[in-house]
């Protein structure tokens, strides 16, 4: 899943074809190590995404509209002020190294004409992002590098920007086929082709190691000794053909709907279980791949407080039962304690102070020959027959007691755990700081305040942006994203005979689908039940149970956590949660 070389130099190869002489309009740095570049061409406005962060580096066209913070950075305003009116006048890539160099042609502050670059070093853990005047010199980088950190290459303001490193491998575009088969006689016979191409030659992925294995040997662990060097030849240069001539072929793999590896050619190693789906354009394939993943990354970020409120009380709250329902199995053996205090006061003439054990006679269990059966009771030696008696009877009673109170707080506490997950659950949604703020403040109001330092709660709390939707039928599904917004939703929004969905027996979102006093078809239905189950903790199941009713069937009781509803006469329906018809629903703002 690494963004490679030939990755770059596809997605480079678009930005050359659709955004050279665009003027940039804004910079955005939506994130510490992120940079969007919006442009404006005579084909219309476009948002290149420059990412130079350690997990998932790479650049492209995005149709992602990210939240941007009230401050910007201050890269993002040096950027702004240079930047800002610039046009793209080049773009390429270093080599082929994962580094690309974006020249635009600008004016200084004296008005005179110029050239700036802005260059995008994509390498994991060592990326960067540099800017540069017309010389070259470092204006100002994401991530300076000085002595301390690299005895190699420094990365400081006013310092003539150099290339990293090279590593000692071959360029794949610059060899040649003779050059290839030299190189292949010298391999080591038993070495996996795969492992040889990856330590060879720079700017690989392992994806595309394996897919060229593969094509040659028809697996992807088939050895150097194996193949002819002809035959390995062929399928290296059939890959790195498509970078020299740009003819790139985008795909994706998916495995039950999920992404788990892309490239800039097709990918035939992977059979059946897997689709491959193809892109016309490079940035529309990062998009989709990493949303998920970039959206996941920002909430660890941004909601690391309330994860860790969450987890310990959590962790507090699963100890806790844990340890009650030990204590509720010992009240069990409350009769027991009984029998043993009435036990010892019927053979009090038989006991005396000292006795550790006793067998004592069971006059309830009489036997057929005569006999009565025995009992062993084990005694406090300190204590007087009479004394021992009375420690069983108050443990039992003390047992009697405990059984009806530990019952009561067991089931507090699998309350309180049910609404932990719900909260658990809408952090998988949050999309927006806003949305993040929201879950603050219901955990604030909820109790959790004495574990969030430094927190106060709005006064005034502000309406909550809940996610829209509309159905193929034209009707409007609003669905909340926490707890506020599910209770904004189901008791200020929806009216009473509008219909309420919520997935059966799980933390999810509530749903509401909003008739007009209209009875919507069933295909409107099921599309607003797949959005019910597809914002809960189903949504990566199949055949997911959804109720449905109308909203004056649901009440919320006086007390009970936020989000939380009662109903009692409901329908139910199997749906399917389709990720792709439920995007295309959504509404945006």
């Amino acid at each position: 899943m690494a963004f490679d070389a030939g990755m770059l130099a596809c997605t480079l190869a678009e930005l050359r074809k659709t955004a050279l002489g665009a003027r940039i309009e804004k910079v955005f740095q939506p994130e510490r190590d992120e940079i969007v570049l919006q442009m404006r061409s005579v084909d219309g406005g476009k948002r290149l995404l420059i990412n130079a962060g350690s997990n998932n580096p790479r650049i492209g066209f995005t149709g992602e509209q990210k939240e941007n913070p009230m401050t910007p950075p201050m890269l993002c305003m040096l950027l702004r002020k240079h930047l800002q009116g610039a046009k793209l006048s080049a773009v390429r890539q270093a080599g082929f190294e994962r580094v690309a160099i974006l020249e635009f042609e600008t004016r200084d502050e004296m008005g005179f004409s110029c050239t700036r670059y802005l260059i995008a070093e994509l390498m994991g853990k060592y990326s960067n992002l540099i800017f540069a005047n017309g010389e070259k010199r470092v204006v100002a980088a994401l991530r300076t590098v000085d002595f301390t950190t690299s005895s190699k290459r420094q990365v400081l303001p006013g310092m003539t920007y150099e290339l990293p490193p090279t590593q000692e491998k071959r360029d794949p575009i610059a060899l040649c086929r003779e050059d290839f088969c030299e190189l292949y006689a010298d391999a080591p016979r038993e070495k996996s082709l795969e492992k040889w191409i990856s330590a060879s030659f720079l700017g690989i992925s392992a994806a595309v190691a394996r897919e060229i294995a593969f094509r040659a040997g028809g697996r992807i662990d088939v050895s150097v000794g194996e193949l002819t060097a002809d035959a390995a030849c062929a399928a290296f240069f059939e890959v790195t053909d498509e970078i020299r001539t740009e003819r790139f072929s985008p795909c994706m793999i998916l495995a039950d709907g999920k992404p788990v590896e892309y490239a800039f050619c097709e990918l035939q190693q992977y059979g059946r279980g897997f689709e491959m789906r193809p892109y016309e354009s490079a940035g529309q394939l990062l998009d989709d791949f990493f949303h998920t993943r970039d959206r996941e990354n920002h909430i660890r970020q941004r909601a690391a407080d309330i994860l860790r409120i969450l987890t310990n009380a959590d962790n507090r709250l699963r100890k806790k039962l844990e340890l009650q329902r030990v204590e509720l199995a010992d009240c069990e053996r409350g009769e027991e304690y009984k029998k043993s205090g009435d036990l010892i006061t019927a053979n009090l003439y038989q006991l005396s102070r000292g006795m550790a054990e006793a067998e004592l006679t069971d006059y309830e269990d009489w036997h057929e020959d005569g006999s009565f059966g025995t009992v062993k009771v084990a005694l406090d030696t300190r204590l007087s027959p009479a004394s021992n008696a009375q420690v069983y009877y108050k443990k039992y009673n003390k047992s009697k007691n405990a059984k009806v109170e530990l019952a009561r707080q067991i089931a507090l506490g699998e309350e309180e755990l049910r609404y932990i997950d719900t909260v658990f659950d809408s952090l998988t949604h949050a999309e927006t700081a806003a949305d993040l703020a929201e879950i603050r403040d219901e955990l604030y109001r909820s109790g959790y305040a004495s574990r969030m330092k430094n927190y106060a709660a709005s006064r005034k709390p502000s309406t909550p942006t809940v996610a829209e939707f509309r159905t193929s039928g034209g009707y409007r599904v609003l669905c909340g994203k926490n707890n506020l917004q599910n209770e904004y939703i189901t008791h200020k929004l929806a009216r009473k005979n509008d219909y309420w969905f919520h997935v059966k027996n799980l933390p999810g979102s509530h749903t509401v689908m909003l008739c007009d006093g209209e009875e919507p078809d069933a295909e409107n239905f099921t599309e607003a039940a797949e959005i019910a189950a597809y914002f809960s903790k189903g949504a990566d199941g199949q055949n997911v149970e959804v109720d449905y009713t109308y909203v004056r069937n649901v009440k919320k009781p006086a007390g009970t956590k936020p989000g939380f509803v009662i109903y009692h006469t409901n329908w139910s329906c199997i749906v399917t949660p389709n990720e792709a018809r439920i995007k295309a629903m959504r509404v945006k703002k």
